[in-house]
């Protein structure tokens, strides 16, 4: 039978598709875990990885395995979360993901209060993209994400936190920047700046202009929304951010201005998300009632939802 450790290497390559950045992400020499993946090969005598000097693929077999490795590594992990319950409630470690968008700004206003009321919990962070940490959710690599709503899965439970208005963000020398608070309408034919594709919060500025007839701009796409906000200082165009980045990036400094929508501004969510049946599913309904409580008492700029 197959060991827990070879079906961890053949995700980790399943997800890298890289076998030294696969050898790294486990801690291991790549011809560990080479031959860890040939062994397995061989114990299900099926070849689960295609192998050539220019790439690296699964084969039709490998794929469906994958996809039952990770829902066994996941299993397992609730296992050991079981295991750990004794310690008592938010006592222990909770691998937490977060997308770029989100993380950076919304930890600082919540860790503190949480480490003092709690001073045994920790969270263990690890920021990525939308794709990369709803896949670790799915394998047991994170427990619990802080993440953009909707999550439309079956095997995931979601709860909302907040709603947080999108703001515009302009140069000083734009027509925008003269105005207390923007109508939707003045959008149209601009220019905006936007994260990579990849990210939630490029879909959402996306529809608000195509929406109020602004442009995308997809020859300057942004790697994280400090990248943004520098580019919108040169006057490359305007761009639409978070509230709590605004909050933490944008007010405090003077390079770029910032100005809410006129009317029921646009929003995201950001909620939690973990596996459905988690062994800590009432953990987090208490950890979410601990941060909605934070929330109200300490940031106006969002609507509190829980």
């Amino acid at each position: 039978m197959p060991t827990l450790r070879q079906l961890q290497y053949l995700v980790a390559v399943a997800d890298h598709l890289h076998f030294r950045r696969a050898a790294e992400q486990c801690h291991v020499t790549q011809p560990t875990l080479s031959a860890q993946l040939r062994e397995l090969e061989e114990r299900l005598g099926a070849q689960l990885v295609e192998r050539t000097r220019a790439r690296v693929a699964l084969t039709p077999s490998g794929a469906a395995i994958v996809e039952r490795a990770r829902r066994v590594l996941g299993e397992v992990e609730e296992m050991r979360v079981i295991g750990r319950t004794g310690q008592g409630v938010l006592a222990s470690t909770i691998r937490v993901g977060v997308v770029q968008s989100t993380g950076s700004y919304l930890l600082p206003l919540i860790v503190p209060q949480l480490h003092a009321d709690y001073p045994q919990l920790r969270f263990y962070i690890r920021e990525g993209l939308p794709a990369t940490v709803l896949r670790e959710l799915e394998d047991g690599s994170l427990d619990l994400l802080f993440f953009p709503l909707p999550v439309r899965r079956a095997d995931f439970e979601t709860l909302s936190l907040f709603r947080e208005p999108i703001h515009v963000v302009a140069p000083h020398d734009h027509r925008l920047a003269a105005e207390n608070a923007v109508d939707p309408a003045m959008l149209k034919g601009e220019t905006i700046l936007a994260l990579e594709a990849a990210h939630n919060l490029y879909d959402k500025v996306r529809d608000i202009g195509r929406d109020y007839g602004a442009e995308i701009s997809h020859d300057y796409e942004g790697t994280s929304l400090d990248t943004l906000r520098q580019m919108v200082a040169m006057g490359m165009g305007i761009s639409l951010m978070p509230a709590l980045y605004v909050r933490s990036e944008v007010e405090p400094q003077d390079i770029v201005v910032a100005r809410p929508f006129r009317g029921t501004a646009p929003a995201r969510t950001i909620g939690m998300v973990w596996r459905r049946g988690s062994a800590r599913h009432k953990e987090y309904l208490l950890l979410s009632q601990l941060i909605c409580r934070i929330l109200k008492q300490r940031v106006a700029e969002i609507t509190v939802l829980g």
